[in-house]
């Protein structure tokens, strides 16, 4: 089982983005501005199971390092949880994805993934960012 990661959410800027292994950003896109406060988790998958990498919470900017430049990020199958429900709530918003799960391929050699999510209550994108 992997261990959890809490509370690895700071401030971060661009110099330092690229320096991470696994970031997201979340970006609510109908009211223009950073999905703060939403709890994620990062899971790597091991045969037919998922485990549990790390948990932490967007920060006031929208942002959250899941995995640090400090413990890279082996290859392999990775997704990002995002409990969008109770962002729903505190925003008075009735949304249809109650969670939205991101799945991306980690390569061997890569050292940063920036993977963020452009949320409104009825859909959702993301991207490989930088």
């Amino acid at each position: 089982m992997g261990h959890p990661i809490h509370g690895l959410c700071g401030r971060l800027t661009a110099g330092y983005i690229r320096t991470m292994g696994i970031s997201t950003h979340i970006l609510d896109t109908a009211k223009g501005r950073p999905g703060a406060g939403v709890n994620v988790s990062l899971e790597r998958m091991d045969g037919d199971f998922w485990e549990e990498v790390a948990t932490g919470k967007t920060d006031a900017d929208g942002r959250a390092m899941l995995l640090p430049k400090e413990r890279p990020a082996a290859a392999g199958i990775y997704r990002i949880s995002f409990d969008t429900a109770s962002y729903y709530k505190k925003e008075k918003l009735k949304g249809l994805y109650p969670i939205v799960e991101i799945a991306f391929t980690v390569a061997k050699g890569q050292k940063h993934y920036h993977i963020p999510l452009l949320l409104t209550a009825n859909g959702y994108s993301t991207y490989r960012g930088t």
